[in-house]
């Protein structure tokens, strides 16, 4: 697949120079029709009988085979969730923590994990996001460090692997910003969280949560599709592997969706990204801007700015799709692998006008 023909398959392209995947990205022709093709099966076969429970069943397979494979673990340490929040969610729940354990974490995290950490019972300890500090903030009572692989601030790439290693600390690591942006290897770290919207073009309300090892977390907040049978009283028997913690019914037309999108994306999308986005910083410097350029990063753009939310909404004027990180005078752009050097060029434009 060449570019011309990848990029084509995203109709906002056509208008907009859209640099959001941080927050949603955008939809491609062959997703909706997933979607879409769902839906009119529902509309006109309905939504009962064992062929469309075994079309939903069977969609949830393949979709936890898919997003394994993407970030190479195994399929049986994959829960299919709503987002990133629903997997920090379920990892803090099963952890029972109380007030004598500590969880390390840092300055630049979402509300989607810091929320959850917030209501684990824990002590939570923060500090910056700089791998010398947060393993110097470990200690005897650390249970827990819940980092982003990628921080949504500033695309700064946390060193999650040599971090898990060098503290021997179980690790929670929110993957919004990276699974779909760059290369991801779960392996090796305890819990993982997976965003379907996000860079990977999927539908809202999609993602994962990997678990290295299920039978060590408890089933906190259990579903139907926790048990694989259960007693009057509610007691009940886990499915095996992750599957146990899956939070609820996903849609079937946004399991097929995102389905689809992941299997849409080509092979050369890490490489161009990281190009494009090298291309960006480059640009942004050369029309002296302050840009923000962590040594370690991924394809996440900031740049500081004394006043970010109008230049956002000028640059909306303009036909740019970037948006303010609040609290910190900074101004983000997501560079995807849909990116051209057009959309750059709109980008520069538009902050000189």
């Amino acid at each position: 697949m060449t570019f011309a023909e990848a990029r084509a398959q995203f109709p906002v392209l056509e208008r907009f120079a859209y640099l959001q995947a941080g927050s949603t990205g955008p939809l491609a022709r062959q997703t909706i029709a997933a979607m879409r093709a769902e839906d009119e099966r529902s509309l006109n076969e309905g939504r009962s009988g064992q062929g469309y429970f075994d079309r939903v069943l069977g969609l949830r397979v393949e979709v936890r085979d898919e997003l394994a494979h993407l970030v190479g673990v195994e399929a049986e340490q994959v829960a299919l969730t709503a987002s990133t929040t629903d997997g920090c969610n379920l990892v803090l729940a099963g952890l029972e923590l109380g007030p004598e354990d500590e969880i390390v974490t840092t300055t630049d995290e979402h509300f989607g994990l810091l929320g959850p950490l917030h209501t684990s019972g824990a002590r939570v300890i923060v500090t910056s996001p700089d791998p010398k500090t947060i393993i110097a903030a470990v200690n005897k009572r650390t249970r827990l460090l819940a980092l982003s692989h990628v921080l949504w601030t500033t695309g700064q790439m946390l060193p999650v692997h040599e971090l898990r290693e060098q503290t021997r600390v179980p690790i929670l690591v929110d993957g919004a910003q990276s699974v779909g942006a760059i290369p991801v290897d779960a392996r090796g770290l305890d819990f993982m969280t997976i965003s379907g919207q996000k860079w990977l073009c999927g539908p809202e309300s999609t993602g994962a949560l990997i678990v290295a090892d299920p039978t060590r977390l408890r089933v906190a907040r259990p579903s139907y599709f926790s048990q694989e049978t259960h007693e009057p009283d509610g007691a009940f028997e886990p499915w095996p592997g992750a599957r146990r913690f899956d939070p609820g019914w996903l849609p079937t037309a946004s399991l097929s969706g995102l389905l689809t999108a992941v299997r849409s994306r080509p092979e050369w999308c890490f490489t161009r990204s990281r190009e494009m986005a090298e291309n960006c910083r480059q640009m942004l410097r050369a029309a002296a801007v302050e840009v923000v350029s962590p040594q370690e990063r991924a394809t996440i753009v900031s740049w500081r700015s004394a006043e970010p939310a109008k230049v956002v909404a000028h640059l909306e004027e303009e036909g740019v799709m970037v948006r303010e990180i609040p609290k910190t005078g900074l101004v983000r752009a997501s560079i995807g692998w849909w990116t051209n050097e057009d959309d750059l060029e709109r980008l520069i434009n538009g902050l000189k006008s």
